[in-house]
């Protein structure tokens, strides 16, 4: 386990695709600066099982788990100072995703963003809600939330877009520990800062599905120097003074240059540096700074039994964290070795279950509400507004009093993902409290 001072940090890498130089720039090269950091313990996987829900063609998926491993090492990533596996080399991973699945609630599911922005996209296009949509897109949070719980991870750096699923897994986390005992870190989501995006080649955010990439390693020089070549720029000519600023060149010129060169180049193309110099200029400083890294990602390429063993060590130092925990986690679920019983002739004081709550609030529109939230913190009932604190407050007592007989003609409605048996229990243990 990491010392109480020690911040574990985790982060997966998809493996899907072709990294490009704008990957470099905006979250290869910061990950691994942030990994060298002090009181930091850094784990990288590489997401082959993640990688499974969106493609189905498995030399792609053989030939991307491969590039992107290379890559990453290549880039700098030090496997001695940081857990480097591939998610699939863990199968303590899938076990424990079976067992927060066992807790975590349909409902919470069906708000995933990924799930509802495939039915709505489904709804849309006049197909069946679920056309299309595997259980492994369905339960892609449970499987993240494994990811992170597997190593009780402190910060996960994450985009935006991320957010929910770290949320869901602290939310999985709180409901295990509930039930089982404090055995999972809360994590935190570390929100990235608008990572630095360069423009592709014509302009518009590098990306591969608009064609405007340009290659990190995989063509070598060749590729790069003909994607640069490709660099949209405007029709002024050779000894005519050109702008730099907002220029696609001086874009990606700059996250490979010294404040001395940057500034050097812009007065270059002032001077009137033409454009085809300019890029030749680019692609000899860019290719200064990636040649040797592109030099050790073609050896690796070349050697994949070199990558492979790197890999199957960052799995065993994986494993030597993630195996005594998840005996742990089945210790305490009662997946157990057999052994005597404890006797059932001593009775033992049950302890009190914790009741569920009303709570009456005013809200900043003047109106007065209530919920009911069971013992974890889920709002198992929510009321809808009304005009003063008293008529709320005879709703409760009627709740109270009559349980779910009172449901009928009550203005309310279940929260998410609440069963009626479980509302209608947690009513009746308040008439029992009541009546007692």
């Amino acid at each position: 386990m990491s010392s109480a001072s020690t911040q574990r940090v985790l982060t997966g890498v998809t493996t899907t695709g072709i990294l490009h130089l704008g990957n470099y720039v905006g979250a290869i090269r910061p990950a691994i600066a942030a990994s060298r950091e002090p009181g930091i313990e850094s784990f990288f996987f590489l997401a082959d099982y993640h990688a499974l829900i969106k493609c189905d063609d498995p030399a792609r998926i053989e030939r991307s788990r491969m590039q992107i491993a290379a890559t990453w090492l290549a880039a700098g990533l030090d496997p001695q100072r940081v857990v480097f596996y591939r998610q699939s080399d863990i199968p303590e991973i899938p076990e424990l995703t079976w067992l927060l699945t066992c807790v975590t609630s349909k409902g919470q599911m069906n708000r995933a963003h990924a799930y509802k922005g495939a039915v709505d996209a489904n709804v849309a296009a006049g197909e069946d809600p679920d056309a299309g949509i595997t259980m492994g897109l369905y339960s892609y949070p449970i499987l993240m939330a494994a990811d992170i719980l597997m190593f009780n991870a402190h910060r996960v750096p994450v985009g935006k877009d991320q957010i929910q699923h770290i949320e869901m897994a602290r939310d999985v986390a709180q409901r295990f520990n509930h039930l089982f005992g404090e055995h999972f870190v809360l994590p935190e989501a570390n929100v990235e800062p608008e990572m630095e995006l360069l423009p592709g080649l014509d302009g518009r955010k590098m990306s591969k599905s608009y064609d405007n990439s340009v290659p990190l390693f995989e063509g070598g020089e060749k590729a790069l120097r003909e994607a640069i070549a490709r660099v949209v720029t405007d029709s002024k000519l050779p000894g005519e003074p050109k702008e730099p600023e907002g220029s696609t060149l001086i874009a990606l010129f700059d996250p490979f240059a010294t404040a001395e060169e940057r500034a050097a180049f812009r007065a270059e193309l002032r001077a009137g540096l033409g454009w085809g110099d300019a890029k030749q200029r680019l692609f000899e400083q860019v290719n200064r700074h990636i040649g040797p890294m592109r030099a050790r990602y073609d050896t690796l390429m070349a050697h994949p039994e070199q990558l492979e063993e790197i890999l199957q060590q960052g799995a065993q130092r994986a494993r030597a964290i993630a195996a005594p925990f998840l005996a742990t986690l089945r210790e305490a679920v009662g997946l157990r070795r057999f052994q005597p019983l404890a006797a059932a002739a001593a009775p033992v004081a049950k302890v009190k279950a914790a009741l569920p709550v009303f709570k009456q609030y005013r809200e900043a529109d003047g109106q007065f509400y209530f919920k009911l939230s069971a013992a974890d913190g889920r709002v198992l009932l929510q009321s809808q507004a009304f005009a003063g604190g008293r008529d709320a407050g005879e709703w409760v007592k009627r709740l109270k009093t009559e349980g779910a007989a009172a449901l009928a003609g009550a203005p309310v409605a279940k929260g998410e993902g609440v069963a009626d048996s479980e509302l209608a229990d947690a009513l009746a243990a308040l008439v029992a409290a009541e009546a007692a």
